[in-house]
């Protein structure tokens, strides 16, 4: 049974992160060291990243809190809320972008309405509540209340491939399964200010953004599908384990990012790609780049530097990976889905009809955990992912700004 993405739309919050200004507001913090100050200015500068959003306005300067969590603007201190205060703006911040990624996706298949979603899968490692966001969801959407609900928690950025897995298993099982899958991530909740490298690596790299898509077996003539989702496949590394991890602490999650991740990744995709490329033949003695599209997980350049030159692909391939990373940076789960939807709004390859593209993708994450999809390209959107600064002009026009910028902001 063929299983398709029907729709596949993105969400981020409306204040935008400038990353020269978050670099110069963690390296002035007075706790830093000479060493911690250098590192500041190298992981922000060696990110490939211009611009991030956040759910937290506060980290605006130009927002004045009468009592400031996260940012004191007065002096220009990061403070450190605890665990509690992150999750409970977690709990009202990420319910929105979830309920918006989901209407999206579901207002992008008029022939779907909420009450034949049968199934739904909502994704995130940020945070936690409960009634969840999937509860929520079905509320705000009106969803049939008897919807089939699970929440994928703690996985972090490689989860919407089970997430997509899942939807593509429900689908085989029943053919009138329509899943409804939405990933979202508040990972700026839990940047701080530290001498510790992969704290500092974290604070310049993650940010806020969802993603969500409906999956069903059903076709409709009048709507095609945007993929054909073919196969999943699922590898540990040899090692690892101890180099990525997402821990709760006192003040937040900690995140453990070691600088050996790209060379563990380097080490060992090839292996990881071969059980993926081995459910199709003629895969497996194709060059790498013999395939049209590659929609890997931006964690960050140097991964996405390794990949590209192991695999031998060109920068083009490449170009979805690193313009998410650039203008997004790195939202977690909801990341690889971004780089998707660039490669689905992608004009059809030149002389081809925009059908048949195959797309290699593939995702990373604790443990070290490397998951990886093969996708058919069925046709291109072209509505476009916003592109570097346009959430920025559209909250400023509809605000009635003159001259759309991008918000000035810190983390």
């Amino acid at each position: 049974m063929t299983v398709y993405l029907r729709s596949l739309e993105t969400a981020v919050p409306p204040t935008v992160l400038i990353q020269t200004e978050a670099r110069d507001v963690f390296a002035a913090q007075p706790g830093l060291t000479r060493l911690g100050t250098r590192l500041v200015g190298t992981c922000f500068d060696s990110a490939a990243i211009d611009t991030r959003h956040t759910a937290v306005d506060e980290l605006t300067k130009d927002f004045q809190a009468e009592n400031p969590r996260f940012f004191d603007a007065g002096t220009g201190l990061l403070l450190s809320p605890s665990t509690k205060v992150r999750n409970d703006i977690f709990a009202a911040e990420a319910t929105k972008l979830f309920i918006e990624a989901a209407r999206k996706a579901l207002d992008a298949c008029p022939g779907i309405s909420p009450a034949g979603i049968t199934h739904l899968v909502t994704v995130s490692c940020t945070g936690f509540f409960n009634p969840g966001p999937d509860y929520k969801i079905v509320r705000a959407l009106g969803l049939n209340p008897a919807v089939q609900r699970y929440h994928l928690g703690f996985m972090g950025c490689y989860a919407a491939f089970p997430a997509l897995r899942a939807a593509k298993s429900f689908c085989e099982a029943d053919p009138d399964a329509v899943v409804l899958v939405v990933c979202a991530e508040l990972c700026s909740l839990h940047v701080r200010t530290s001498n510790d490298p992969d704290t500092i690596m974290g604070s310049a790299l993650f940010a806020d953004g969802a993603a969500a898509a409906i999956v069903t077996a059903l076709e409709d003539p009048e709507e095609p599908a945007l993929l054909q989702l073919d196969h999943f496949e699922t590898v540990l590394t040899p090692v690892g384990e101890e180099s990525m991890a997402w821990n709760i602490g006192d003040e937040g999650f900690e995140m453990v990012l070691g600088n050996y991740v790209p060379h563990i990744i380097d080490d060992h995709i090839i292996g990881a790609l071969e059980p993926l490329l081995a459910r199709e033949g003629a895969l497996l003695g194709l060059p790498y780049r013999g395939i049209r599209h590659w929609a890997i997980h931006p964690g960050g350049r140097s991964i996405l530097d390794k990949v590209q030159s192991r695999l031998d692909l060109s920068d083009e391939q490449l170009v979805p990976a690193r313009e998410t990373l650039r203008n997004y940076g790195n939202m977690s789960s909801a990341t690889v889905l971004f780089v998707l939807r660039h490669i689905l709004d992608l004009p059809p390859a030149e002389g081809g009809e925009g059908g048949g593209e195959r797309i290699c993708s593939m995702a990373f994450g604790p443990g070290l955990t490397v998951e990886s999809a093969l996708f058919t390209k069925l046709g291109s959107v072209q509505r476009g992912v916003p592109k570097r600064g346009e959430a920025a002009a559209r909250a400023e026009e509809s605000a009635g700004a003159e001259s759309p910028q991008p918000e000035s902001a810190l983390a």
